[in-house]
């Protein structure tokens, strides 16, 4: 099951996917607003150069860690490197600022959906905080949304959803 929220009002549809072939297009209509509007269960377009190139896990695992985006119905297994700082995650699209972009044609992830704080704790150990930016689909610790300008620490193997696109953090120290 997946859903999506309405652009108008933010009442979530929610829809079995698994009902409908790639490429197919998919009208809602809002129970709340009665406001219409489509999706497409999209095919990745993504080159498959790019898929060959894709990193190993464990290549970035002595930096600040990674995360994994979890191959789905939208787009194959990417890792991307976190560095310390703000690591802000989206949607990939040419021209688009964000530091950690993953490519996808999954409607339901924005392209400035959260983000990753890599610190420091006390003990000098690496500290992962993840905040959700007001996106429209909002992001998920396991089946918790997390609220506008909540934090949430998250550890090596915390498995997170952008829209209908599920990550694991993989902290610098697993291997």
């Amino acid at each position: 099951m997946k859903r999506v929220r309405c652009p108008k009002c933010d009442h979530y549809i929610i829809f079995d996917e698994t009902k409908y072939a790639a490429g197919s297009s998919l009208v809602f209509k809002c129970d709340e607003c009665g406001r219409e509007f489509g999706i497409r269960i999209g095919v990745s377009k993504l080159n498959n150069t790019q898929k060959e190139e894709n990193p190993d896990e464990q290549e970035f695992a002595k930096a600040c860690g990674s995360i994994v985006v979890i191959e789905n119905v939208f787009h194959f297994k990417q890792v991307i490197p976190l560095h310390m700082g703000d690591n802000v995650i989206g949607r990939y699209q040419k021209g688009n600022p964000i530091n950690a972009p993953f490519e996808t044609v999954d409607p339901s992830v924005d392209l400035n959906h959260c983000t990753i704080t890599v610190s420091r704790d006390k003990r000098g150990g690496l500290r992962y905080t993840l905040q959700d930016n007001n996106s429209n689909t909002g992001t998920f610790v396991g089946d918790v949304e997390l609220q506008p300008r909540e934090r949430r620490i998250i550890e090596d193997g915390t498995l997170f959803t952008l829209g209908a696109t599920s990550i694991i953090l993989r902290g610098a120290d697993s291997e």
